[in-house]
């Protein structure tokens, strides 16, 4: 049994709760008091605490969790095209100081969308941690923490069907939260340190033909049109991982 963190147990954050909470004690936190109680309730040990504030102490002692952890999972945002870099820098650093120097196992959770918007299969190699704002000063402050770059979020009621949708014609990159949680496992257990891993369901049907899956449209068979494509060779190959959700056309299912 492990002492594991959870900072930012948001909608991801908290599916990966679930995932881990048999057999490891939790402690999380996060930015709304609505739901305090319910993770009371759990065992998870939660704390409020918004990492946009002025104020970068904030009261740490609320949470006094990170003396106590092996394991620290950060889902707060720290990478994206269009965030501001005044928003990410505060951000991170009211995180560090949150945190201090954690020396247990590490987890960072970053994004696809760091990638170019060009019609190109995409690995980690093409853009390494250094070129990326939020990524660079996370491996500048703690070299040995683990990197996940999330394809498109999914999984419940999260289905492409829901959303208003242009160019369905393009490949998706996206990821079942079962699986990341399924990969944050795996490497606990393998004790994983600096590493660098795109995550992201292995098969890259065309939008529409996910939207169709969804709305029970005829079966098809499995086309991978040309476009931006976000390989999860290296995951796969490391980890010797087989995804539980490797076609996003039956996330739903």
């Amino acid at each position: 049994m492990s002492n594991i963190g959870i900072i930012g147990c948001g909608w991801l954050g908290s599916r990966i709760a679930e995932k881990l909470s048999d057999g490891h004690t939790l402690y999380c936190t996060t930015t709304s008091p609505d739901k305090v109680e319910g993770f009371n309730a759990k065992g998870y040990h939660p704390a409020i605490i918004d990492f946009d504030k002025e104020d970068k102490t904030q009261d740490q002692s609320v949470w006094n969790a990170p003396d106590s952890l092996e394991i620290l999972i950060v889902t707060v945002t720290l990478s994206g095209k269009r965030m501001d870099d005044a928003i990410l820098e505060k951000r991170f650093r009211n995180l560090s100081s949150f945190i201090g120097d954690f020396k247990g196992q590490l987890f960072f959770m970053s994004s696809t969308g760091v990638y170019p918007d060009l019609s190109e299969v995409f690995t980690e190699d093409d853009l390494q941690p250094e070129q990326v704002p939020g990524e660079n000063m996370i491996r500048a402050r703690y070299p040995k923490a683990n990197v996940l770059r999330l394809g498109g979020l999914m999984g419940d009621s999260r289905l492409l069907s829901r959303y208003r949708i242009s160019a369905t014609e393009l490949p998706v990159n996206h990821i079942h939260y079962a699986d990341i949680a399924a990969v944050v496992e795996k490497m606990i257990s393998l004790h994983s340190e600096g590493k660098l891993y795109n995550v992201v369901a292995p098969l890259h049907p065309s939008k529409a033909a996910v939207i169709s899956a969804q709305q029970n449209g005829p079966d098809q068979e499995l086309h991978e049109p040309k476009g931006r494509t976000i390989s999860s060779s290296r995951l796969i190959e490391d980890l010797n991982y087989q995804f539980i959700f490797p076609d996003p056309r039956f996330f739903h299912v």
